[in-house]
């Protein structure tokens, strides 16, 4: 509400302009997708590359040593880094309408302790799901504007990453859900965004909801996710601007069992081990080239950590995210 009153503070005295994205707080935190519309005939291509990492336990809300999951199970993974590499790309038909594409390639690794003090280390990495969606501009005056989005994702990433482990060698098993690349379903992205916009500071916040249908071909699928997205940004010139963000992350339990996967043997392969309620946060920075031959070239980057966790089951809590990117507008 305080951040409300200063934008609306700001805007008293322009209340006839309309919100802008030609300057550098223009855009949201580089994690926050579908945050912004373009002008008819305007196209941006996106490059976003981020790395995530989750490390040691929790059940709950409280942590868990690798001892209290390996009462339960034989193996327990105890760390997972994950690089995701996305490319991106906007076309606006109408001032009203936006498309959007999105493609990305993952890569990861889980480290992994055995109950008799072994190690091993699990990979896996390929495309993963095709995100299409359309965003529709409801209004845009008094230096604020509000959209929906609508899409849905394409299952195109694996479901079937496999790997070597002590247990399996020298073949090849089928590896836990955290491990695979896509979700196998066709699922919906909705979204509502609101942004208000002063003379240096902006907010937006935006609500959006992942819903699975159906079944994937090995008989399970993704919890449905919810998100709330709330940041605050100030101008500190015209080509530079530092942001907050907070968001409130609800995910689903896994729906169902892959029939290759023992859910005795290891924690993720547990479907009462996923999902949960999640709070974070993020600090980052926004650059913008406001004219000259590289004008609305934009970089962005957060550092984002978790407030708060409360997860299902025993699971690998998040650690920190790192996302870098790249974005170009032009007509």
């Amino acid at each position: 509400m305080v951040t409300l009153a200063l934008c609306a503070q700001e805007t008293n005295s322009t209340n006839i302009e309309k919100w802008s994205a030609g300057r550098p707080d223009g855009h949201a935190p580089i994690p926050v997708m579908g945050d912004h519309m373009h002008g008819k005939g305007e196209w941006m291509f996106s490059y976003r590359y981020m790395y995530m990492n989750m490390e040691d336990l929790k059940q709950g809300s409280d942590d868990a040593s690798f001892d209290d999951a390996l009462a339960n199970y034989m193996v327990t993974p105890t760390q997972m880094p994950m690089n995701m590499h996305m490319l991106g790309a906007m076309y606006a038909p109408s001032d009203k309408l936006t498309l959007m594409v999105m493609f990305n390639y993952l890569s990861m690794e889980m480290d992994h302790v055995t109950r008799m003090g072994g190690m091993f280390t699990t990979e896996a990495s390929g495309l993963g799901d095709i995100q299409v969606s359309g965003l529709y501009k409801f209004f845009n005056k008094n230096r604020q504007t509000m959209h929906a989005q609508l899409g849905f994702s394409i299952p195109s990433g694996s479901i079937t990453e496999s790997d070597v482990t002590p247990a399996s060698s020298p073949n090849e098993v089928e590896l836990p859900y955290p491990m695979q690349i896509g979700s196998g379903t066709f699922d919906t992205n909705l979204a509502l965004t609101y942004l208000c916009q002063g003379n240096i500071l902006s907010y937006g916040g935006q609500l959006r909801g992942i819903f699975r249908f159906g079944e994937n071909d090995r008989e399970y699928r993704y919890g449905n996710r919810y998100s709330l997205n709330n940041w605050l940004a100030a101008k500190a010139t015209d080509w530079l601007s530092f942001s907050l963000r907070l968001e409130g992350l609800l995910v689903g339990e896994i729906d169902g069992m892959d029939p290759n996967l023992n859910p005795m043997m290891v924690i993720t392969a547990d479907t009462d081990n996923s999902g949960g309620n999640c709070l974070n946060s993020g600090i980052g920075f926004n650059t913008y080239v406001p004219k000259g031959p590289l004008k609305n070239l934009r970089i962005g980057f957060e550092f984002a950590f978790p407030l708060y966790q409360d997860l299902n089951g025993i699971q690998l809590k998040n650690r920190e995210t790192l996302t870098l990117g790249l974005q170009y507008a032009f007509k």
